[in-house]
């Protein structure tokens, strides 16, 4: 165990800095990939949290609407340096992603494609597939306690992946489930402690609702200001719209990016008119492939239905102000929600009934994250689908004889590397890419 003095936090603002940094930059593979990486980063290399208080920012995160990691990410950075940590950790995990998307998005509406980046990538998801598979491995072996929660994981995985069940009916069960195991015995604990976890960051203060008010009226303000001054601009409609259009999305969709990426296509391909289908689905890949939140592909979204319609500007200006007016209103109220809402979270970390119905949602997480993970690799490792359906079921199956040989041969390598080597998320990445180059020049 290793002490620190009373008030000495775990570590600097300057010392989490370049870790922030790194976890931005390689947050890959959508939330079960980004959470992975958080995980190895901050709990299993440096310590910085414990896998108690990492669970429970998870849990709270995965009942809020809006990208969950994203959020996470916040949520840790403001638990170890408040305020500045939380808009550092969370800006920065944004930052690589919007500036990969948007210089992708202009390239792709000027010239269509980007054979080298496609390559890189190319090799870099099966690496993310393998990264997935480690943390549900880890992460399950410290959330799930004892067969009750492996069958409330089990549960979860397939009532998403085989029913499409919404996932705050998921969530609300798998509270509900929690709650009971405690109360009749069978639940067990959440996380036990483990040797060498860090002391935990300082207690947060108590909130007032004073502080909520002007906490909320901050954000509230940072949020819609910048959208009435568009309001303003004659000719701007384009804007506005995708402003609220993007604001109603981030605020009412809840599962993360899988959830509402359905509901955002066929909007903004059937109603608004602002891509096509097959641009929906490169928009998507450009997302899946670089770094930042899945739901990054909003900001394709919008810089493709601006670029279009951009009035009086130029295309590729109006591009760019799409881009940026749909990143902003699809994060901002993620600051929202965790700096108004964490501090009663914290106040409420250790209560018998909360940590029991907890229990149930971190196990349901463990089921979600594999949801994601098989819904990853069926689109990594092979080129088509197929549809299973029968006795109310219906499950997305992978063509086995799709399989992508390449792929799934970099993601056995980058398991590997990982599981029987230890090499870091850096090298495995590195040499995924390196892999994937060589396999589309050869």
């Amino acid at each position: 165990m290793t002490h620190r003095a009373p008030g000495e936090p775990v570590t600097s603002l300057r010392q989490a800095l370049p870790v922030w940094l790194k976890v931005a930059a390689l947050s890959f593979g959508g939330p079960a990939g980004q959470i992975a990486v958080m995980h190895r980063l901050l709990v299993d290399e440096r310590r910085w949290i414990s896998e108690r208080r990492f669970l429970h920012a998870l849990n709270f995160c995965m009942l809020l609407p809006g990208p969950e990691a994203q959020q996470l990410a916040t949520y840790i950075g403001w638990l170890m340096h408040r305020w500045r940590g939380g808009l550092i950790a969370g800006g920065l995990f944004i930052l690589p992603g919007f500036a990969s998307i948007l210089a992708l998005s202009m390239l792709y509406a000027g010239f269509g494609h980007v054979p080298l980046v496609a390559a890189v990538f190319y090799g870099i998801k099966p690496a993310v597939l393998a990264i997935v598979v480690q943390a549900l491995v880890r992460i399950g072996r410290r959330a799930l306690g004892g067969p009750y929660h492996v069958g409330i994981a089990g549960l979860a995985f397939v009532a998403i992946f085989a029913y499409d069940a919404p996932f705050p009916a998921i969530i609300g069960a798998a509270a509900l489930a929690g709650w009971l195991g405690g109360r009749t015995g069978v639940g067990g604990a959440l996380v036990s402690p483990r040797p060498g976890d860090r002391v935990e960051p300082e207690p947060v203060p108590p909130p007032t609702l004073r502080r909520t008010a002007a906490t909320a009226l901050l954000w509230l303000s940072i949020w819609w200001l910048p959208v009435g001054a568009l309001a303003l601009i004659p000719g701007r409609s384009v804007f506005v719209t995708e402003a609220l259009f993007f604001s109603k999305a981030a605020v009412l969709t809840f599962g993360g990016a899988y959830a509402v990426l359905a509901y955002i296509a066929q909007r903004a391909v059937e109603d608004f008119g602002w891509l096509s289908a097959g641009e929906m689905l490169d928009g998507l890949g450009l997302a899946e492939t670089t770094p930042g939140p899945l739901i990054m592909v909003v900001q394709f979204v919008g810089f493709m239905g601006a670029y279009r319609g951009p009035g009086s500007l130029d295309p590729m200006i109006a591009g760019v102000i799409g881009s940026v007016v749909t990143t902003w209103v699809t994060f901002t109220p993620s600051f929202l929600w965790i700096f108004a809402g964490a501090p009663y979270i914290e106040q409420l970390r250790g209560r018998q009934g909360l940590t029991a119905a907890l229990t149930g949602i971190t196990s349901a997480v463990v089921g979600v994250i594999l949801n994601l993970a098989v819904w990853f690799a069926i689109r990594t490792l092979f080129a088509a689908t197929t549809v299973i359906a029968g006795a109310g079921l219906e499950v997305e199956a992978p063509a086995w004889s799709s399989v992508d040989p390449v792929a799934a041969s970099i993601a056995v390598g980058a398991a590997v590397l990982l599981f029987r080597f230890r090499r870091g998320i850096l090298a495995t990445l590195a040499a995924a890419a390196i892999a994937g180059v060589a396999a589309r020049l050869l």
